[in-house]
């Protein structure tokens, strides 16, 4: 055979290993497409089985419903014994047992007398220190109020009176205002007009309005005695803001407690109607509460149960992540709902048997914060989860495609 036969024979052999292997990767080819079509043709069929598996591995396991019980019990004992509604007390009782209260009662004129302190001597925007500590705040009297007309900031301000009136009130301009008007013995209205507040003893005495004053000066001078008054001025400023701390205290949890904030400085009696509502600074601090306390009880429960990750046992971090969002959504549920239910069968037997403060002690149960956290878990938890099962179906379903490929 010729050299030349020998590489026509040596092609055709290169050509045919050449077409075999053209041949394999098309029958490779079309069995992909075969089971791609296939899989299409099923996928309605695959999809739904993959959900079901995402379902079976995310729902609660052994420790889980250990955590579920513990979460609910948390929540149900912050609910009737940490953060119920408080009863109100009345202005002396909630004075008496606010910490940092005066050993004189500064509205007792008859103690302070004993005591042997004066009355306020009034230098205009310039009490002592000795005046500051021992005579109330000067924003809490209404007395002398009617000799300035329409500059009188208490008419129209409803049932709660000089606490709407009053700036030095409000919860949250109040640690302004307040302090300046102790600062400088005046008094601030919601109108923004101020007034100087001096004191007479005898029958009849105490603190009332004696002029008018110029709301910018009460905050010049504040400011003047904080800054440039050295050690002297900033004690002073340092007291106001003790006892304007300490007012705000024994305000807060009193019948009439304290307004809305902001709303009692251009709307004393839309403040005074919001109160009738329930909705006062007390009411609103006791929602905060039960809102954060319910919060930190999911946090712990959150932290706890990520550190009993098992990667073993668990798998998927991401599933497991799912698992402790259901036992957070589960037990917020069933805490509110059980809190719910019991407010409501305490309120339905004191209406019918007459007993109004079996439904006032009902009512105080209700755990308003912790149901507001409820519907945010439920929101938010619904949408984690509806992602991870995005992820997972989609994944699996992809794998599932690849691999037989």
């Amino acid at each position: 055979m010729s050299l030349e036969d020998l590489r026509r024979k040596r092609a055709s052999l290169n050509l045919k290993q050449q077409t075999d292997e053209i041949l394999e990767d098309m029958d490779d080819c079309i069995k992909g497409i075969n089971h791609a079509a296939d899989v299409a043709k099923n996928g309605v069929v695959i999809l739904s089985h993959l959900e079901e598996e995402f379902e079976t591995r995310t729902k609660l396991q052994g420790k889980d419903i250990g955590f579920l019980f513990f979460a609910t019990a948390l929540q149900c004992v912050r609910q009737y014994f940490i953060t119920d509604f408080k009863e109100r007390l009345g202005d002396q009782e909630a004075a008496n047992k606010t910490f940092g209260k005066d050993k004189v009662d500064p509205h007792d004129l008859k103690a302070r007398k004993e005591a042997g302190y004066e009355v306020r001597h009034h230098k205009l925007y310039n009490p002592t220190l000795e005046e500051i500590i021992l005579h109330p705040v000067p924003f809490d009297t209404t007395k002398g109020s009617k000799q300035f007309d329409d500059l009188n900031p208490f008419p129209g301000t409803g049932k709660l009176g000089h606490r709407a009136g009053a700036i030095g009130h409000d919860p949250v301009l109040g640690w302004i205002f307040g302090t300046a008007n102790i600062a400088t013995s005046t008094l601030t209205g919601w109108n923004m007009q101020s007034f100087h507040v001096s004191s007479k003893a005898g029958i009849g005495g105490g603190d009332f309005l004696k002029s008018h004053a110029d709301t910018s000066k009460v905050l010049s001078y504040t400011f003047d005695k904080l800054l440039n008054q050295g050690i002297k001025g900033k004690k002073i400023v340092g007291k106001s803001l003790e006892k304007e701390a300490v007012h705000l205290a024994s305000d807060v949890n009193t019948k009439r407690s304290l307004p809305f904030p902001i709303i009692s400085t251009y709307d004393p009696q839309l403040a005074s109607s919001l109160a009738d509502y329930g909705l006062d600074m007390a009411n609103i601090i006791t929602v905060g509460k039960q809102a954060s306390y319910a919060s930190a009880i999911n946090m712990l429960i959150a932290m706890i149960h990520r550190m009993l990750f098992d990667i073993n046992k668990d798998v998927s971090l991401e599933l497991y992540q799912v698992r402790t969002r259901r036992i957070l959504s589960y037990s917020n549920v069933i805490a509110s709902s059980s809190n719910i239910l019991a407010v409501a069968i305490s309120s339905c037997i004191g209406a019918y048997t007459g007993d109004d403060e079996l439904i006032k002690k009902g009512l105080r149960k209700l755990d308003i914060g912790g149901f507001l956290v409820t519907i945010y878990r439920l929101i938010n938890d619904k949408k984690f989860i509806e992602k991870i099962k995005e992820e997972f179906v989609l994944n699996n379903f992809e794998k599932l495609v690849k691999d037989e490929i």
